[in-house]
Order: structure tokens, then sequence, then C-alpha cells
């Protein structure tokens, strides 16, 4: 019988497949960076093909290691990055680069959407953004002749599941988890929204087909074979986003647990059971989970992690020389010494949005520290960002209590490369007033994948059931009573930062070029 899967995570900054056995077990897996180009101030790509070529390569890997046989791989399922938005023309080739998330090119359509935006947070579940209607809108009126090429827009994981398969591009498909990015969509219906779509004049049949994660879309082509090591005919399942699919992994599915993805990205999403989209703060963006039953309240930093990695590169870079040469983690490093600094930063405030606000969408807001003397030192800088990020989470999960008054908050379940920080978590824990957990594995996001292409072959009857049985935490950080009430008034200091130099910020967005452009 067969019995093993195949999960890949086409993410932000590489792509990682899995193969798991019919208990869970992981037996594989392999990493590739991602290329991100950078043509314009504002402006990030990524190439189509290099999603291919990075899913085929990383599943040849994993195969060739593993030493199981391709023909005993029941099935695959991808995963990947949600807001950003990519296209195929009717042969499945690629009109357009990949518009990623991180791309802000489009604000100006953001604010065109704006005039529908009540319109569009409850019926699609969230606010515009950078997400795919903005960038829709962006192709159609800046680049009207890729436009008419386009057949269709799709995700990173759709775009390589359907090419794996040899869909043509009325064949393009995009399963639920994704659609509350679009602006487009009646989300509870998991269907387009012909109203939405008629306001902006965005032709419907440029959309793709919304189909459920576990659907079988296609199979493995004999080209795709010979590029991956897989067995022609091997069935694809649509997937679902990264997001969604790290949930499940992480056995996101009770009501009251909290999700917290320390990425890229620095994602906070609560596990809920109806939808209620979050009209008045325009903040949180309220998506279906894997199973049907259930939902997410969802927020994020537009690249919160990536400030560490901005730290460490620009302003502890001789801190990382030192961690190299002594093969020791630089982040622990930092930690250490942020560890020597109290709570709060000695006063030390930061905003982490050094490429504009997402929830709600600013994209003029950047990043700010505020409030240091010449008694602050380095590692007050670095405990300023990780308190400015868990100040940004206190700021979601008080929206999501207004809305859901009766709903228990039960844990935060940490994943991602900031997990491993256990300075950071008990940070957290300490702001949110909330246990943060960490689970046993670290591969959630390929794991939920496997465990949706098991079940759309058959391999497992209950989604729920067989996340609970794959995972177990192995550590609880309990938050401090005293610690948390101190934090209280840091919150509130942080959210009135934030509306406070809003308009500071619209200002220096209008500053003129310098004569001569950069470096005149």
């Amino acid at each position: 019988m067969k019995s093993y899967l195949i999960g890949v995570d086409l993410g932000t900054m590489g792509t990682k497949a899995a193969i798991f056995d019919a208990e869970g077990r992981l037996l594989a897996s392999a990493y590739e960076e991602s290329k991100l180009y950078y043509p314009q101030p504002g402006w990030v790509e990524q190439d189509p093909e290099d999603f291919y070529g990075s899913a085929v390569r990383t599943i040849r890997e994993c195969l060739e290691s593993s030493g199981i046989k391709p023909s005993d791989v029941a099935a695959i399922a991808f995963d990947g990055q949600m807001s950003g938005i990519g296209t195929v023309d009717e042969e499945w080739g690629t009109p357009t680069v990949y518009d990623s998330w991180l791309d802000t090119r489009c604000k100006p359509y953001i604010e065109q959407m704006r005039r529908c935006e009540e319109a569009i947070i409850r019926r699609s579940g969230g606010p515009p953004t950078y997400s795919h209607g903005p960038k829709i809108l962006w192709w159609m009126h800046e680049r009207p002749e890729v436009f008419r090429r386009i057949c269709k827009f799709v995700v990173p994981a759709g775009y390589v599941a359907g090419r794996m398969a040899g869909l043509k591009g009325e064949e393009a498909f995009m399963d639920y988890t994704y659609i509350h990015f679009s602006c487009l969509s009646d989300t509870v219906r998991a269907a387009w929204d012909e109203e939405l779509c008629g306001e902006f004049g965005i032709p419907p049949e440029k959309l793709a087909r919304i189909v459920r994660p576990w659907e079988i879309i296609g199979k493995v082509t004999p080209q795709a074979a010979r590029d991956c090591g897989l067995v022609a005919g091997t069935p694809i399942a649509a997937g679902a986003g990264d997001q969604a699919a790290g949930m499940l992994g992480a056995a996101m599915v009770e009501p009251g647990l909290v999700f917290d993805v320390a990425g890229t990205a620095s994602v906070f999403a609560i596990c809920v059971d109806r939808f209620v989209p979050d009209v008045e703060h325009k903040t949180l963006f309220t998506a279906r989970l894997v199973p049907e039953e259930l939902w997410y309240a969802l927020a994020y930093i537009n690249g919160g992690g990536l400030n560490l990695r901005w730290f460490r590169d620009e302003l502890a870079s001789e801190i990382k020389e030192q961690a190299q040469a002594r093969g020791e983690n630089v982040y622990a490093i930092l930690d250490n010494l942020a560890s020597e600094v109290p709570a709060g930063s000695d006063g030390l405030l930061f905003l982490p949005h050094l490429q504009g606000r997402v929830c709600p969408s600013d994209a003029d807001v950047r990043g700010l520290w505020i409030g240091f003397t010449w008694a602050h030192r380095k590692p007050h800088f670095y405990r300023a960002i990780l308190e400015g990020i868990a100040y940004e989470y206190a700021y979601y999960l008080g929206i999501e209590k207004a809305l859901l008054p009766d709903t228990e908050f039960k844990e935060a379940r940490v994943i991602g490369g900031g997990a491993r920080s256990q300075f950071w978590n008990q940070i957290k824990a300490d702001v949110l007033g909330l246990p943060y957990v960490q689970l046993n594995r670290e591969e959630f996001a390929v794991l939920g994948s496997a465990i949706v292409a098991g079940y759309a072959v058959g391999l497992f009857s209950d989604l729920k059931a067989t996340a609970r049985r794959f995972v177990e935490a192995i550590s609880r950080i309990e938050p401090r009573p005293e610690v948390h009430r101190f934090y209280q008034a840091c919150v509130q200091q942080y959210i009135a930062l934030l509306t406070e130099t809003g308009p500071f910020y619209r200002r220096l967005a209008t500053l003129p070029q310098p004569p001569g452009g950069r470096g005149a």
C-alpha cells in the first residue's frame, strides 16, 4: 500500500519539501533559498520559474535521501505565500513576474478599493492591503497590454501544482484558504463576488476557480516526473495557503488557540469557530482554515522577522562576525545581551513597520525608535525590536477579544525560526498574558500539506484528529503576572505612538527626491 506523503512549502525566503509516512514521521526534508528581485524602490518580485525549479529540486533531493520508492508516494500537496499574486496564460506560461506580498507598488489601488472597504471586509474578510485585489488593479491599469495576455491570476503553490499536473490556463485554481486576500470574494460561500468584481471592473473570468484544499487537481505528468523523480500519475491535491497549512500542521484546530509564526513575517492568528469580520478597526483578516467549519483571525507585520536580520547585518555585524568565527548562533548572543536589559527597554519604544504597515494598511509608516538617551546601548535597541513586535500582537489580540468576548483564549503556539528564542517567547507571554507553547516539530507547513494530501487520497479520514495525533507540546512558558501588568502601559504607549505619528509619516512621504538622485 502506498503510504508516503510529500508536502512542499513555497515560502518567501525559500522552498522546503518533506516526506512523511502515514504516522507523521519525517523521513527526509530539503530546502533551497529563494531569489528575490528589487527592480525599483518598493518593488519586490520573484520569478515563477524559480518556484517550479526549487520545488522539483527539493522533491528530488527528498526522494534520494529518504531511500523510499517513488512509486510508494501516495500523493503530494503544495502550500505557499498567500497575499502576493502571479499569473498564467492559456498554455500555463507566465505573462508576469510574481508580484510579492512585500511589493508596495499597488498602494494607489489600495486607496481606490477603500471606497468599498466596509463591503470588502464584510464579504471577503479583510481590508484592502498589499494583496490580490489591488495588485490585479495595478496590472490592469499600469500594464494593460500584459493584462490582456493573462488568462488567470494564481498563487505560487497553485502555479507549481498546475504546472506539475500539466493544466491549461482555464483549469487554474485557488483553494479557499487564500480568498480573504482577494478583496473580491464571498468568503463564507467560497465564491467570487460578482458585485465587488463589477465595482472595480475586474473581469471575473480572470479569476481562478475556487476549490477545497483536498481536491485532486491533477496528476504528475511524465515531464514533471522526470524533473522531480516522482512517478507519473502521482495525485496532486490543491493544498492550502502557508498559514492555513502551518496551522493544520500545528494542530490549531480548536477555537481559542493562538498561533504565532515567528518567521519572515510576524504572523498572529487565532482559531475561531465563526466568521466575524473586523469592520470597526479594519485590521484583522477573517479567513478559512482547512477544516470547513473552522476560521481564523489573522494579522501580520510585513517583514517583522526581517527586522532581526536587518539589525544583525547592519547594526550588529561585529557580533555576527564573532559568532560565526566561534560557531555560535548570533541571535542567541543578542538574546543574552538583551536579557540584561529590564522589561520596557528603559523607556525605548520601537515601531516594527520598516516597509509600511499592513494591518491596518498604511504604506507611509516606517520604522522608529523613540525615547533613547546616551544611556541606551545596542542591547536596548535589540530588546525594543522584540518588544515592539509583541506590542503589535497585543493590539491584534485586543481587537479579537472585543469581537469575540465569549471566547476563551487558551495558549499561543509558536513556530518559525523565532520560536527557538525562549527569551522572546517569554517577552510575548508576558506582554499578551498567555502561555507560550513550543511543539515537537519545526516542519509545520509541509506537515499540514502532507496531511491534506493524505486526506485527499483517503489515507486519513479526519483532518483534525490526524493533526492532533502528530503534534505534542514540549515546553510551556507561563506569563509572569507582575511583568504582564507592567507591560500594559507600554502597549498603550505603543498604540498611541502609532496613532500620533501617522500625520508625520504622511508628510515625510511627500518629501522630494534630492537633486541628482541617490548619491548626488
